[in-house]
């Protein structure tokens, strides 16, 4: 199964696509969550949705246990040190209260580190923005207040930690 996830989560879980995120070294009770989440339709996606109720219950387990045994290969953006440094104060001031200090998340919050800006750029606007795919009190609270600037710096410096 794991193989046709990689068309779109790139080969061991590093997607290709920018817009797409990182399965690999998630922590796996952590993304069978989610796998569970696309599977009743509490978090939105026509196409995850539909390819994850396709899967049997060993399948999910094993896809799970496969991404999350691999290893997250970061993109840090070519951006100004300035902009690095405000996400790093950001992200030491807000985000890691719940996706630690090196970005690994755990059991019930994502591994953001290694994450690609244009998919943490789009998520965290989501979040800000209260967009009903995938809803999140604490995210959106913790975002609210965040400019566009902001966010970008703080996906520059989460694409960047390993």
């Amino acid at each position: 199964m794991a193989s046709f996830c990689a068309n779109c989560h790139g080969e061991g879980g590093n997607s290709v696509n920018p817009e797409i995120p990182n399965l690999a070294d998630q922590n796996p009770v952590y993304l069978l969550e989610q796998v569970r989440q696309f599977s009743t339709g509490q978090r939105k996606n026509e196409w995850m949705e539909k390819m994850i109720k396709a899967l049997n219950s060993d399948e999910k387990v094993g896809m799970v246990l496969y991404y999350s045994s691999q290893r997250v290969l970061p993109h840090p953006p070519k951006v100004a040190a300035a902009v690095l440094d405000k996400g790093k104060d950001i992200y030491k001031r807000i985000c890691f209260l719940c996706h630690g200090q090196d970005g690994h998340g755990g059991e019930k919050f994502a591994r953001i580190a290694g994450q690609q800006v244009p998919y943490m750029v789009a998520t965290l606007k989501r979040y800000r923005n209260s967009g009903a795919a995938r809803n999140n009190p604490l995210m959106e609270a913790s975002t609210r207040t965040l400019t566009d600037d902001d966010i970008t710096a703080v996906a520059a410096y989460v694409s960047g930690m390993e």
